[in-house]
């Protein structure tokens, strides 16, 4: 059995070396296409390898004995997601044709969700694949928030930026990691972020429409984020209150706060997978 469990763990890293090649593959096509310059192609490598090194400690402390199909979505996708990384970086020193730009983020955009879909129908969701989707959301919005900041001006870094600071606050805040209650809205507004960003970035509204796209994103995140924030810390209070009076119940809802970015994909269904809360 310790043989056969070894044996799978080998394969399971196996995927994740096949994917870090596909990516350098991905950086090499853009090279040759578009004559890819030092920045991006430095910039995709250490994706590459970071993803790599990232998710085979995962998997090894996850004890996965199968790298799972809904797991190779969610890798492909990490491959598209480092190609818009590389062109991005690169377009600090020259301008990235904006069609190819767009095609990969299009096409990492509207596979988000199948890896959910092959999950449920294979039987294998995993907590780590969920978190491993949501890492992919999340970075994706921080390089497309990068990218029409250039554009549009450092505001808008704040869209990408502003699961990551929640996760920081959460460890100095506890009361951040409390369950929150399903949500329409907070669904539909993480889903805009990645289509408001793409958009703007498309260029191909005037400059003031891609200003109010990128401003309604925004305002809908501040808005999505400032109410579940609300309601945790009403949530902290009224459970301190049941603490102190003996009256404490367990609670019923959602993932942590934390971790309610990740697409489980399960029964859980969490709401925020573009936004990558």
């Amino acid at each position: 059995m310790a043989l056969n469990n070894t044996y799978d763990a080998r394969l399971v890293q196996q995927e994740t070396a096949v994917g870090a090649g596909v990516q350098i593959l991905v950086l090499a096509l853009l090279g040759t296409a578009i004559g890819m310059g030092p920045t991006g192609w430095v910039t995709g490598l250490v994706f590459a390898v970071a993803t790599w090194a990232v998710l085979s400690r995962a998997l090894h402390r996850s004890g996965l004995r199968t790298f799972g199909p809904a797991n190779r979505v969610t890798l492909g996708r990490a491959t598209l997601v480092g190609g818009v990384t590389a062109l991005v970086a690169d377009s600090f020193v020259s301008a990235p044709p904006v069609s190819l730009l767009v095609g990969l983020t299009a096409v990492a955009l509207l596979l988000d969700g199948v890896d959910g879909k092959v999950a449920r129908r294979t039987g294998t969701s995993t907590a780590l694949g969920a978190r491993f989707d949501m890492e992919v959301d999340a970075f994706l919005i921080l390089v497309l928030s990068v990218y029409v900041s250039m554009a549009l001006g450092p505001w808008v870094l704040l869209i990408g930026a502003m699961r990551y600071a929640f996760v920081a606050a959460a460890r100095v805040a506890p009361w951040l990691n409390a369950p929150l209650p399903p949500s329409t809205a907070r669904k539909t507004v993480a889903a805009m972020q990645g289509i408001c960003l793409l958009v703007a970035g498309a260029d191909l509204l005037p400059h003031a429409g891609n200003l109010a796209v990128a401003l309604l994103a925004l305002t809908l995140l501040l808005w999505s984020f400032g109410r579940d924030v609300l309601w945790l810390w009403r949530e902290s209070r009224a459970h301190r209150g049941r603490k102190n009076t003996g009256a404490e119940t367990a609670p019923v809802g959602k993932m942590p706060a934390l971790d309610m970015g990740m697409d489980m994909d399960l029964d859980l269904d969490i709401d925020m997978e573009l936004a990558g809360r």
